[in-house]
Parts: structure tokens; C-alpha cells; sequence
């Protein structure tokens, strides 16, 4: 049996205004349909036996459930989410990934991929996967070893030795992101590859290697396992914070790729990218004669080599060269191509400061629907909110605030402590401070409203939960 398991982490702070830590990469959309997770699961799932699984942390369950449910195509593989408490790294994660798939089959094979990587030639991934798996089955740990295409200096290099099993190949050594003369030296040599972070290995074979040379990632892990799965569904295992906690944060290479024998680098000729940084995105998409690329609605005149990105608005550039523009609703990002990594130390900045746009867009996803701020100021704060069909906002009280709802469109089922009445489009209603309350859509279209806030406080922490479908209940 074939189990996908999708590592599904990070914030991707290289590519801020867009990626955020509410809102990570995995979710981003680069010009199409589908998210980069989306694009992961349609081409894995197609291989997968019954069961495929995404570790990732327990805030992202609810959007990650909707991108799963949003698929273009349904497949048979039951899809579970194994929901980490804290990041720890990626040797933990497979750890347990491993644990769960042993007991789903003792005999599975695992294909461990990242959520937000790239890979246009879905055809050409299955069949490198076909020849992984059966190189997995000997006991071999198999990497997936991109063929550079330029001295790239953002990545890290397999060296390969001796042929294994037909193209698959020994590991001589892991170097660490070279500078641009090894890297340079790397591509003409002909035998070091790009390491991917796609790995393919049996079940049995990585907890033996987890054993024998990370014991302590091994241990913490099969008693996180242990404490997790009496809460185990089809659905979502909800990882137990304390042993897993207890794992030492380290990655999979660290821990296990470096140190174990019988490691096999499979060359891999699809085309790839790790969508690492705008310059990437860029490279993705279609450029214009003066090698400009462009998403949304922008203009350019006399600009050259860059990229323009707007989400609900028209951004124009006039002369420039070599820029990258990013425009949200929120937070604009220009930036010189050649700092295009540096964009991180953006985010770093401004989690230091405390702002709000290093976590979260000026939209929110919610389990419910979602939020977005139109428009705030001292003592006053106005959102427009889009409950989903069928879906029911918590039963909760605020301390510092009152609200005032109008119903732009739909009806709104309203519970005001002891009462429980119907808003419908053009009616409003108002939320004393320390009212319990409640907002449902009972119907079948979405429902469309606004809200205004006023107190003097309006942070998103003063909310006390009583009830919530959703599992958030905070006080009793």
C-alpha cells in the first residue's frame, strides 16, 4: 500500500504580503484553481491505496478540510489530518506519519512530500514515484534529487556514488547551501543534485532508522503516538501536546538521512520548484517580451524584468526594472529582485513589533466563513461577515465591546442571551456588552452582513466561547 503523507508547515515568510502565518503557503493559489496543496493531493492521491494523510498544525484543520473537500477530482483514499500541537520539525512529523501509517498496514510504503512544491509534469512524478516505491521496497531509503539547472545557491546538494538499483543511486554526502563558486562547480560535475525534501520509504524501514539514530525523536514520538490515538478518527488524529512537545525539534535530514546507510538518491527528471520566494512565482508564470510577468489587474509601461502582483485593485509601473511589486489588501511588497530572500527579515520585524499583518490578511478564514476589517479606528471597528450555509458561529460574550449586525444578504437565525430571533436582508440587530450571543445561517445561500463594533477595546482575544461546534469552547 501506497500512503501519501503530505508535511503541511511552515509559514512561508519569503513570500509575505501573501503567505502569513494564518494563511501559509500550502493555501496560496499562483495563477490557478488549485492551491499548492490542492495541486500536491491531485497528483499523489491518484497512486495512493486507501488512505493518505497531511500532518499539519491544528489551527489549519478547518481550511485544510475545505481544500481536501474542494478537489476537482474525488479519489478513494480516505484523507486524515494528524494535527500537530506546536511545530517541531520535520523528523517528528514524519515520525509520527510513520506510526499511523504502520497501523493502518504494517506493510505500507510511504511518500513523504511538501505541501508547497510545484511539479507541472504530473505524468512524469507518478512514474519517478513507481521507481521509488519499488527501490523502498528493498529497505532503501530513496530521496527524490532534482538535476540542477543553474548554480543555485538557495537549496541543498545530494552527492551521488555508486548505480543501486536501476537509476537510483548511493548517497555519498549532503552539502549544505553552497556558495555560488561550489554550487557552479556542483552543476559541472554531473553527479549532485538538488534535494528535494520528497522521500519514499516503508514504514517499518524509517522507524528502524528513527531508532537506531535519532532514538530520542523515536521514543517521544511512539509515546505522542500512544497518547493520541485513543482521539483517532478517519478523519483527524489530534496529536497529545505533552510527549509530543518532549520531541527534540529537528529535521528528517539531520536525524536520519545523514547518519543511516542503504540512502539512495533517485534522479528525477520532471521539472520542479519549491516555490521558494517571489522570484520563483515569478518564474512560473508567462512573461512578456520585455520579461515582465503580471497577476491581476496591473499595467506596466518601459519596465523590465519584473513582477507585479494585485488581489482587488489596479497597480501600475511606470520605468522601473528588475522590482518585485505585491500588493494585498493590507500590506504592499516592493522589493529588488536580487533581495527577493530578504523579504523574511520583513515578517521577523514585524513579529517583533507585534503587527497584526505577520499573522493575519485583512480577510480571515474562519470554520464558519470568514471576516474582513473594512475599516477601524479609535473605539470603533466595522467587518463585513460571510457565514457559510448551515454553519453557526459560537455561543460567546465580549467584555470590552457591543456589535451591531445589518444583514446585507440572507437570513440570520440570532440568539441574544434567552431570546433566539430571525434578521433578514435590510434588518438589524444589537449586541449589549456581556450579552451571550450567537450568529447562524440557517439557510442555503451565504450570509452577508456587517458588523460594527464599538468599545474600547476591539482585539479578536475578548471573546469568552460557552458552546462551539467547532471544538473552541473556552469557558463553561
Amino acid at each position: 500500500m501506497l500512503i501519501p503523507v503530505v508535511l503541511s508547515g511552515g509559514s512561508g515568510t519569503r513570500l509575505w504580503p501573501v503567505s502569513r502565518e494564518a494563511f501559509p503557503k500550502p493555501f496560496m493559489r499562483l495563477g490557478g484553481e488549485m492551491s499548492l496543496l490542492q495541486r500536491v493531493l491531485h497528483r499523489a492521491l491518484p497512486m495512493a491505496g486507501d488512505h493518505a494523510a497531511i500532518v499539519t498544525n491544528q489551527e489549519y484543520f478547518f481550511k485544510t478540510r475545505e481544500e481536501i473537500d474542494r478537489l476537482p477530482l474525488k479519489h478513494s483514499a480516505k484523507v486524515t489530518q494528524l494535527l500537530e500541537p506546536i511545530g517541531r520539525n520535520t523528523a517528528p512529523a514524519i515520525a509520527i506519519a510513520a506510526f499511523w501509517a504502520h497501523e493502518q498496514d504494517p506493510e505500507a510504503t510511504l511518500l513523504v512530500l511538501p505541501a508547497d512544491h510545484l511539479i507541472p509534469d504530473e505524468g512524469a512524478f507518478q512514474q519517478a514515484v513507481r521507481e521509488a516505491a519499488r527501490i523502498a521496497a528493498e529497505g532503501r531509503i530513496v530521496l527524490f534529487g532534482i538535476a540542477p539547472n543553474a548554480p543555485e545557491t538557495g537549496f541543498g546538494y545530494i552527492e551521488a556514488g555508486d548505480v543501486l538499483s536501476g537509476e537510483a543511486r548511493r548517497v555519498q554526502r549532503f552539502i549544505e547551501k553552497p556558495d555560488l563558486a561550489r554550487a557552479m562547480q556542483f552543476v559541472q560535475a554531473g553527479n549532485f543534485f538538488w534535494n528535494s525534501g520528497m522521500f519514499c520509504f516503508t514504514a517499518r524501514t524509517i522507524l528502524a532508522a528513527l531508532a537506531a539514530h535519532a532514538p530520542e525523536v523515536h521514543t517521544s514520538a511512539m509515546a505522542a503516538w500512544e497518547a493520541s490515538r485513543a482521539g483517532a478518527t478517519a478523519e483527524k488524529v489530534p496529536i497529545a501536546l505533552a510527549p509530543f512537545t518532549a520531541c527534540p525539534n529537528i529535521s528528517i535530514d539531520y536525524a536520519v538521512m545523514e547518519r543511516a546507510d542503504d540512502v539512495a538518491v533517485l534522479p528525477s527528471r520532471f521539472a520542479w520548484s519549491d516555490i521558494g520566494s517571489w522570484n520563483a512565482v515569478s518564474d512560473q508564470l508567462p512573461a512578456d517580451q520585455d520579461g515582465n510577468t503580471t497577476v491581476g489587474d496591473t499595467m506596466l509601461v518601459d519596465a523590465r524584468n519584473t513582477h507585479v502582483q494585485s488581489e482587488d485593485r489596479l497597480v501600475a509601473a511606470v520605468g522601473v526594472d528588475n522590482l518585485l511589486v505585491v500588493d494585498t489588501p493590507d500590506a504592499l511588497l516592493v522589493a529588488s529582485k536580487d533581495s527577493s530572500q530578504q523579504v523574511k527579515e520583513i515578517v521577523a520585524r514585524l513579529r517583533t513589533r507585534g503587527h497584526e499583518a505577520a499573522k493575519l490578511h485583512r480577510t480571515v478564514n474562519r470554520p464558519w466563513g470568514t471576516y474582513t476589517v473594512l475599516q477601524e479606528g479609535p473605539r470603533f471597528k466595522i467587518k463585513r461577515i460571510e457565514v457559510k450555509p448551515k454553519q453557526t458561529l459560537s455561543l460567546q460574550m465580549h467584555h470590552h465591546r457591543s456589535e451591531h449586525w445589518i444583514v446585507v444578504s440572507g437570513t440570520a437565525a440570532v440568539t441574544c442571551d434567552e431570546k433566539t430571533f430571525l434578521v433578514a436582508a435590510n434588518e438589524s440587530t444589537y449586541i449589549p456588552i456581556g450579552t451571550r450571543h450567537r450568529l447562524e445561517n440557517p439557510g442555503v445561500m451565504d450570509l452577508v452582513m456587517i458588523e460594527v463594533q464599538c468599545g474600547d477595546y476591539l482585539g479578536e482575544d475578548d471573546i469568552v466561547r460557552f458552546q462551539d461546534v467547532y471544538g473552541r469552547t473556552d469557558a463553561k
